[in-house]
């Protein structure tokens, strides 16, 4: 019996193996804690990526529009400043957004800016051209827009804003750029 019972013959006891597979489990539960953050890190800046670009839209939108009507003015550059700041005074307040609805794209002169509600039209996603506009055919893509007059503080500039919203697991973000525009041809 007692060669039965020698160091070779021994296993693990079931409190070994318990404290094995316990280091085991708490081991895995860290890498996967670990993967699971960085998992929602990405789809964070993912978001901001395109809330960055959309707003960055937004500000092109309103620059192009001063172009539009300042370029194309026969009158001379005040009357086309003057008749962009006509056009986009809805802006003010809650801001505003464009009705550009892909594909169809037309001239500049052609947008008009519609007045926000609190708050304002979300962007719908058309999945087809990976583009994002206000049209029907398209999914809402959980980002919503405000370009915003801030401020004229002379008769040739504005300070406008652009904000885009969006809402993530459990917090709302937002990312706002805003730019001076001035009546640049004399």
């Amino acid at each position: 019996m007692n060669k039965f019972f020698t160091k070779e013959n021994r296993g693990f006891s079931l409190v070994e193996t318990l404290v094995a597979i316990s280091i085991f489990v708490v081991s895995i539960l860290g890498l996967m804690s670990i993967l699971g953050k960085g998992l929602a890190d990405t789809q964070y800046a993912k978001k901001k990526l395109i809330a960055s670009y959309l707003a960055q839209e937004g500000i092109e939108y309103m620059r192009n529009i001063r172009d539009t009507y300042v370029l194309n003015d026969p009158a001379g550059s005040q009357s086309g400043w003057d008749a962009f700041k006509a056009k986009v005074a809805s802006c003010t307040g809650n801001g505003c957004y464009f009705t550009i609805d892909p594909p169809a794209y037309g001239s500049m002169n052609t947008l008009t800016p519609q007045a926000c509600g609190s708050p304002c039209t979300p962007l719908q996603y058309y999945s087809t051209t990976g583009r994002y506009g206000y049209g029907a055919g398209g999914t809402n893509s959980g980002y919503s827009r405000s370009i915003r007059i801030v401020s004229q503080p002379s008769v040739n500039e504005m300070e406008i804003s652009s904000t885009v919203s969006w809402s993530q697991g459990s917090g709302n973000y937002q990312i706002v750029f805003s730019e001076n525009l001035f009546n640049w041809v004399e």
